[in-house]
């Protein structure tokens, strides 16, 4: 790689950052960018700018949105007695494309993981507060997973709810999900099943 114009190298070691990609993915990449007409190729370098500066994190469930509150919390059909708490966006999706679901999200931010030095001052339980001080909350249905990380997250929010939310029923996603599997990767009717099917913590 060190013999490609400076340019072409940038791109390829900026791509060759991203998730699931090495070097010889990000060349090929950055050579197919290469082809395409500039008009295409500026669109491109455009929309990585606009997806910095629209996107925010809504103000009420912490998903990514370009508008806030976002359509999910705006949605008068959805129930607002529930909150279904998730560690990441991509949960949120998951849990989303089913269609099963009709009540509100909130997104944790992560899951406690001291080995990587997440403890709960790295989540996002300032916002859940927030959210259960309004009163609304019946019931909070945590679907975090069943990693030992998601185990240990579930246990704190629960313990958090009973000490200062007396009357917030508190359940987890039916044990179908796979022990070690995250949300996210869960196929869509187990994860309706496991819903449908929640149990108390």
């Amino acid at each position: 790689m060190n013999r490609l114009p400076e340019p072409l190298r940038q791109l390829v070691d900026q791509l060759a950052a991203l998730p699931g990609l090495g070097p010889k993915s990000a060349l090929r990449m950055a050579l197919t960018i290469l082809k395409w007409p500039e008009a295409r190729a500026v669109q491109l370098g455009r929309s990585v700018l606009e997806l910095r500066e629209k996107l925010r994190l809504c103000s009420r469930c912490g998903s990514l949105t370009d508008e806030d509150p976002c359509p999910l919390c705006s949605d008068a059909g959805r129930d607002p007695r529930l909150l279904c708490l998730v560690s990441e966006w991509d949960s949120l999706l998951a849990m989303e494309q089913g269609g099963f679901y009709r009540g509100h999200y909130m997104l944790l931010g992560g899951l406690l993981s001291p080995l990587d030095g997440v403890d709960a001052d790295g989540l996002e339980l300032d916002r859940l507060r927030a959210r259960l001080d309004e009163g609304e909350i019946e019931e909070v249905i945590l679907a975090l997973g069943t990693t030992l990380e998601a185990e240990n997250t579930s246990s704190y929010v629960k313990n958090l709810i009973e000490r200062g939310f007396s009357g917030v029923r508190v359940t987890r996603l039916a044990q179908g999900i796979p022990l070690g599997q995250e949300v996210k990767f869960v196929d869509k009717e187990t994860l309706r099943q496991s819903l449908l099917h929640r149990q108390e913590l």
